[in-house]
């Protein structure tokens, strides 16, 4: 009996830590929609009367896995050229905004929309690509019939919208360009690293605690999460970014995915004075030049 409740005292506990830790990864403290607006706009990153002349279409697609994604469909007409952004975990699709200028002033049209479990789209939870890279995949098929089967189109993402961009890219050969900022080469080497940052902990038993949680919750299983193995099957042009003094994600994870590439061009760009996702803000001019280096090497632009 006493073995029992001991036996059932350890499992409550287990199953408790074990929820705690997988609530802080696939339930994140988010911003709201309009909030992230208002941010940008104070922070000088959305030039409110620039945004507000761009013509733009409100898109609402249905993902398959029963929730709605929301975007902004920027067109430029006649351009067969395309870009979708994907913004970091807790944000917004305003958080893609910064960005668009460098590309609207090179011809393409462009896409913006909020993550699975972020701003106006559903979700029950975020799964830093597991669910995700399919809904990216599903905005893809929707710009392909709306600019044409002969459409170019490439993607960039930032932090966890990179590593989305990524794991997406692997599965769709469509993509004609990857931008990836920022993004961590493999989820349970990110979150066993933050354990020990954020909380002093050792991955044993906490992250396999959670990790198995998660797959209660989400379906999604930690190790099953790793850009960095899927970037070998890339064959596309990408551009690897990442601040030297990032300390949320390592830049060590940038360089990381820049060798697991082994096929196709790539290139590799570490301003150093930028921290996590502000090599754009901290270098625009340089960020602008070298995206344009990028895009004219690969000829597409």
């Amino acid at each position: 009996m006493i073995f029992f409740i001991v036996f059932l005292f350890l499992l409550i506990i287990s199953i408790l830590i074990g929820y705690v830790f997988a609530a802080k990864v696939v339930y994140p403290k988010r911003f709201g929609f309009e909030e992230t607006y208002g941010i940008e706009r104070e922070k000088g990153r959305l030039i409110e009367e620039e945004y507000q002349l761009w013509i733009k279409q409100e898109v609402i697609l249905q993902s398959q896995f029963g929730y709605s994604i929301y975007g902004l469909n920027f067109p430029i007409d006649g351009s067969k050229k395309v870009i979708i952004f994907s913004h970091g975990i807790t944000y917004t699709l305003f958080g893609s905004v910064k960005y668009m200028k460098i590309f609207r002033d090179l011809g393409f049209n462009i896409y913006i929309y909020d993550l699975r479990y972020h701003g106006r789209s559903g979700g029950k939870n975020s799964t830093f690509g597991y669910y995700e890279k399919y809904d990216l995949k599903m905005i893809v098929d929707w710009i392909l019939q709306k600019v044409g089967p002969d459409a170019l189109i490439g993607t960039h993402g930032e932090s966890m919208g990179a590593a989305i961009s990524i794991q997406h890219a692997a599965i769709d050969p469509r993509i004609k360009f990857i931008i990836e900022d920022c993004s961590f080469g493999d989820l349970w080497d990110q979150l066993k690293y933050r354990l020990r940052m954020d909380y002093h902990l050792p991955a044993f038993p906490f992250l396999h605690l959670a990790n198995i949680m998660s797959k209660v919750l989400t379906g999604m299983d930690f190790h099953k999460i790793s850009p960095k193995k899927d970037v070998q099957t890339i064959q596309a042009p990408m551009l690897f970014i990442h601040g030297e003094q990032d300390d949320f994600i390592p830049v060590s994870m940038a360089y990381e995915l820049y060798e697991n590439k082994i096929s196709g061009p790539k290139k590799i760009y570490i301003p150093n004075n930028a921290e996590h996702a502000t090599s754009f803000w901290n270098n625009q001019d340089e960020y602008d030049r070298v995206i344009r280096e990028f895009l004219l090497e690969n000829h597409i632009v």
